[in-house]
């Protein structure tokens, strides 16, 4: 079998897409397409988001050639996967001509946005195209495809946060401090993640917009198989409470660790039995320890309010090591400085910024790490990411562009047609047009997938993705209009005509 975890190929999608194939009426083309509904959380004041991730999904599992193999296990399986364990329909036919026909590839054709496009609401991601007898199985990979959602929304997720912590940091930086804002979001994720390849997919994500990681799956994915081996990822020595505990003492504990790696950036856990007293009591011991060695210390408390701990961490260590005041009229502790690590969130991480900025601390004497809240506590309603049918040129000829407008669901409501995404001339953001529009500008939609093996070179290395993140995400506002004025106009001609059809019945046949 050539699925993953020896799952059959036919058996990756949702139970009923494989009953579709003798639903979908007859048809010589059948288009669908994705998009993101809404902004990240329905945020309506930056509705940027990251498209990202496509790649892993075509590689790993839609450009593998299927097997009769794969079919033979798939029918095993649906003979009794009906209600009452009876045989459930699929279109076992279909699979075996394009296994003769087509080498086993899934005869549709996938064309995209750049991954690490910044988008907006309703600008098309991707589009699906089938052609001929294999119209009916357009949305059979819908199910795969759309697990873009989760490091689109990572990446977006973990951008917001950057562009939060660089607000600070414009008004407490010197400008030969803001090397450290690459570092300043550490991935602590892995263990809160539900298996590896979750880690790895979305700790990736992260990767786009800062460097450090403490997740090695994301870390090597991205450097071995996304970027030729050039690195993407660091992280530091660091304690556990574990480590920290194993000893008779914190002070001792402390030592041991300056011994090994003081000489270097190094980070300690504080929190293990009296955050307060460690910092008054065994911070100024180990000190004279930690001068001779020469290196940077990284406080970590654990637990208790957030803005307190960091705000005492920061206070201590001034008291302890001392800082000096940058350009910006803010304090920078020398050798060492605070992360928060524990529960951090969008809100939390406003919050913790604000309080150090208002005790006159450089926001770079301050790093967070996430952990769940950055590669698990997000979903696919978080950014709305949908595939839906837009277009279908029947047996006859007749082409009809459908959209969705559920009556009490307008925020559903789908854009009919085939399209093209072109950049806007002004301001480089893309912008959806119907495809038989003329438009000088190139498509930005470009075939990823095209019923065959893909070649490597369609996909862009991880340094150029990043750097794409970095420009558009700079450069595009906050808010933008994603729908060409002539596409939303026709929107509202296919609306109006479908709604008629309603009214009348006839879209019920009655």
């Amino acid at each position: 079998m050539s699925g993953p975890f020896g799952i059959p190929l036919p058996l990756l999608t949702d139970s009923y897409k494989a009953s579709h194939f003798a639903l979908y009426p007859t048809a010589q083309v059948a288009t669908a397409y994705c998009e993101f509904r809404h902004g990240f959380d329905k945020d309506t004041e930056d509705e940027r988001m990251i498209f990202c991730g496509l790649r892993y999904i075509i590689e790993q599992y839609i450009a593998r050639p299927w097997t009769t193999e794969d079919v033979d296990m798939a029918e095993a399986f649906f003979r009794t996967h009906n209600a009452g364990f009876t045989e459930y329909p699929f279109p076992k036919h279909l699979f075996l001509k394009f296994i003769a026909e087509n080498s086993g590839y899934f005869p549709v054709r996938i064309e995209a946005l750049s991954e690490g496009s910044v988008v907006y609401p309703h600008t098309p991601v991707f589009q699906i195209t089938a052609k001929g007898e294999y119209s009916s199985l357009i949305t059979y990979l819908e199910t795969v495809l759309l697990m873009s959602w989760y490091p689109s929304t990572v990446a977006t997720l973990s951008r917001r946060s950057r562009t939060v912590i660089e607000d600070y940091y414009h008004g407490s930086v010197d400008e030969d401090g803001w090397w450290t804002l690459e570092t300043r979001m550490h991935d602590f994720g892995f263990r809160g993640c539900t298996c590896v390849e979750q880690s790895m997919i979305g700790g990736a994500a992260h990767l786009l917009s800062f460097e450090g990681t403490d997740t090695l799956s994301a870390a090597f994915y991205a450097q071995y198989r996304l970027n030729g081996g050039r690195p993407v990822a660091t992280s530091i020595p660091a304690t556990e409470h574990s480590v920290m505990t194993a000893y008779s003492s914190e002070r001792q504990a402390m030592l041991s660790t300056i011994e090994a790696y003081g000489g270097g950036v190094f980070a300690c856990v504080m929190d293990s039995y009296d955050y307060s007293r460690a910092l008054s009591e065994v911070l100024p011991v180990v000190a004279s320890k930690k001068l001779e060695k020469g290196g940077y210390l990284v406080i970590r408390p654990d637990s208790g309010d957030q803005v307190e701990a960091v705000l005492m961490g920061l206070r201590a260590a001034d008291k302890v090591f001392g800082s000096v005041v940058n350009s910006k009229g803010y304090k920078v502790i020398t050798g060492a400085s605070v992360i928060q690590g524990d529960g951090v969130t969008s809100a939390s991480l406003r919050r913790i910024l604000a309080a150090v900025h208002d005790a006159g601390y450089s926001a770079q004497s301050v790093g967070f790490g996430m952990g769940g809240g950055l590669l698990q506590k997000v979903n696919r309603d978080t950014m709305s990411m949908a595939v839906k049918l837009s277009s279908i040129t029947y047996e006859n000829g007749e082409t009809r562009d459908i959209m969705k407008f559920p009556k009490e669901g307008s925020e559903k409501v789908s854009l009919p047609g085939r399209f093209a995404v072109y950049a806007d001339p002004e301001n480089g953001v893309p912008v959806a047009f119907r495809s038989v529009e003329a438009h000088p500008g190139k498509n930005l939609l470009r075939v990823v997938y095209d019923g065959g093996p893909v070649d490597p070179g369609v996909w862009d290395d991880f340094a150029t993705v990043k750097q794409r993140v970095n420009d558009q995400w700079s450069r595009f506002p906050r808010r933008a209009q994603a729908v060409s004025e002539s596409l939303l106009a026709y929107q509202k001609q296919v609306h109006a005509k479908q709604e008629l059809s309603v009214s009348e019945g006839t879209a019920f046949g009655v």
